[in-house]
């Protein structure tokens, strides 16, 4: 596989460009602001939503100032919701980094979270970039919803597959497919090649997110502690495959240490060996390549290019990465 810099190479030039686009956007006259809004720029990841946003554009028509906005846009409204996120659930850590209201508090985070968003929305209107506005709006709005369905589902503890993909469409694949959809369309596609991006994308994301499940029952060397989603109670793929596998008995005896395992090790650790035994893992990695193929065939129904090529290069990147 690919290492990212090498995928990110066809397009690096127009990366650079967009995170000078980037910094420059969130800009403040607010002192307070402008270190926070530095501190989070300074520890951004390896860009892929970006990379997904800028080679979907090529794929489609080509590079523009409109992609450029496009990338900024998404990336603005996701990190809000990223700094919100880390309020709502306590959060005092993001990607190994203290989290914004871990050093500033949650008043001040709460703040940054809608500073950020208003910059978005202004950033489109002032450009008149409505078209790119609605699929990121519209994002947004699932991931909201995807959010309190999980939250409101966990709590009953009676998450099956199809509320499963619901939640996980909503929370973590529309971002993606709004990427693909906002390339295609800053390119000037139409509207019919816009929205097979926009599915590309959400099988991407689909795929993304049951590979990150399985991560949680230790699949991998990888840097995320096992059995964060159970000490959570999220009930993910595999542990739902696995309660679908089993005796009555031994479901209700699960679902019990899932309820209550107080952060107990040993439980936890008898919660992952329980979906290991049952097949959970290989069921979902079976999930995981269906999505990634339903999403090689859109791809591959538009003519061979170095664009075409780094996009099955960065899925593949997504996908079956170790951590």
């Amino acid at each position: 596989m690919l290492s990212i810099d090498e995928i990110k190479r066809p397009i690096a030039a127009e990366i650079d460009v967009f995170e000078e686009k980037f910094k420059t956007s969130m800009q403040s006259s607010v002192p307070l602001l402008d270190r926070i809004t530095h501190y989070i720029v300074k520890r951004k990841g390896k860009q892929i939503r970006p990379m997904f946003l800028f080679l979907s554009a090529s794929l489609c028509g080509g590079i523009n100032e409109s992609t450029h906005r496009g990338a900024a846009l998404v990336e603005l409204l996701h990190t809000a919701t990223l700094v919100h996120d880390d309020v709502v659930d306590n959060s005092y850590q993001r990607r190994g980094f203290f989290s914004i209201n871990a050093l500033w508090k949650n008043k001040i985070a709460v703040l940054v979270g809608d500073f950020l968003l208003s910059k978005g929305l202004l950033l489109s209107i002032e450009n008149n970039d409505f078209h790119l506005l609605k699929i990121v709006s519209e994002a947004v709005r699932q991931m909201s919803e995807g959010e309190l369905l999980q939250i409101e589902k966990v709590r009953r503890m009676d998450i099956d597959e199809p509320v499963y993909y619901d939640v996980i469409r909503q929370k973590t694949a529309s971002l993606i497919a709004s990427c693909c959809a906002c390339g295609a369309a800053s390119s000037g596609a139409d509207d019919a090649t816009v929205e097979k991006m926009r599915l590309f994308g959400e099988k991407i994301g689909i795929a993304f997110q049951i590979k990150d499940d399985m991560f949680d029952f230790g699949t991998d060397d990888v840097g995320k502690p096992l059995g964060i989603d159970i000490k959570e109670k999220k009930i993910t793929l595999p542990l739902i495959y696995a309660l679908n596998h089993t005796t009555p008995t031994e479901k209700k005896r699960v679902i019990n240490l899932v309820k209550n395992h107080n952060d107990d090790a040993q439980k936890i650790a008898e919660i992952i060996n329980f979906v290991k035994q049952t097949g959970g893992l290989e069921y979902a990695e079976s999930q995981m390549k269906l999505y990634q193929d339903e999403a090689f065939e859109i791809l591959h129904a538009f003519p061979d290019s170095e664009s075409r090529r780094s996009l099955e290069q960065l899925v593949r990147f997504t996908t079956e990465r170790n951590k």
